[in-house]
This record gives structure tokens, C-alpha cells and sequence, in this order.
């Protein structure tokens, strides 16, 4: 894991999903478990997959994943989604994610980034056509 101390700015525009890293998040030297920035991050890039298919979802890949920066309690993090790609079935989603930590001395990091690809799915939960963009 890359560990980068440089300061940076959150996007100018709303995050997907925004959350408090909380002691139940960590491990016992206070860093946050990766497993649970995995599920939060394919949680946040479900969204516009979900948006995008009109419905169920499913994840089928996960394309990358870079862990850039450890997170810590107390930070608050921000996730950043755009869809990338579209096929005739799946969405593929670029998911990046930010802390802000320390309110004394406030700095702002990103520390993630990743690439998930969703398939709509049918309530038989088999792959289904998307539908047509609005």
C-alpha cells in the first residue's frame, strides 16, 4: 500500500456516498479493514449502475482496485462514481475515494480507487437488456 501524504481537494461535484469510519470498521491498530472499504465502495458504485439499469443489479467483476492511502477512524470518507462503460447488459463503474480527517488541522487525501462492472438482472436474476438511456 502506497502510502501518500500529500494533500488534495475533493471533486467539485456531490459524492455517491458519504460515511464516518467508525473503531467497529478497524482493526486493532486502528486502521480501517480493506474488506470494509471493498463493500462500501461496491455499495457506492451500485448506485448509478442501479440508476442506469432501471433495477436489480449485480456485481460481476472487479476490475481494479488500488488501495492508495490507509484510512483511519475518525475519517470522514467520501465516495466519487461515474459509469464508464455500457454494454448491452452491464455497467461499468469508476468508483474513487476521499478522507477528510483531522477538523484541527483539516487535510483531504484520496486513497482509493477502483473499476467494478454490474450486470442487470432480471427478478430471475439472470442478465436482462438495458434500457434505452433517457
Amino acid at each position: 500500500m502506497q502510502n501518500t501524504h500529500s494533500t488534495t481537494t475533493l471533486p467539485q461535484r456531490e459524492p455517491t456516498i458519504r460515511v464516518a469510519a467508525m473503531p467497529s470498521d478497524a482493526n486493532y491498530t486502528g486502521d480501517i479493514f480493506g474488506g470494509w472499504l471493498m463493500g462500501q465502495v461496491d455499495i457506492a458504485g451500485s448506485i448509478p449502475a442501479v440508476h442506469r439499469a432501471r433495477g436489480r443489479v449485480a456485481t460481476v467483476a472487479v476490475n481494479s482496485f488500488v488501495f492508495k492511502a490507509p484510512i483511519f477512524v475518525g475519517d470522514v470518507v467520501s465516495f466519487y462514481t461515474h459509469i464508464v462503460k455500457t454494454g448491452t447488459t452491464s455497467i461499468t463503474v469508476d468508483v474513487e475515494v476521499y478522507v477528510q480527517r483531522d477538523p484541527a488541522n483539516p487535510t483531504c487525501h484520496k486513497v482509493t480507487e477502483a473499476t467494478l462492472t454490474y450486470v442487470a438482472v432480471g427478478e430471475d436474476r439472470r442478465p436482462r437488456a438495458l434500457p434505452p438511456e433517457k
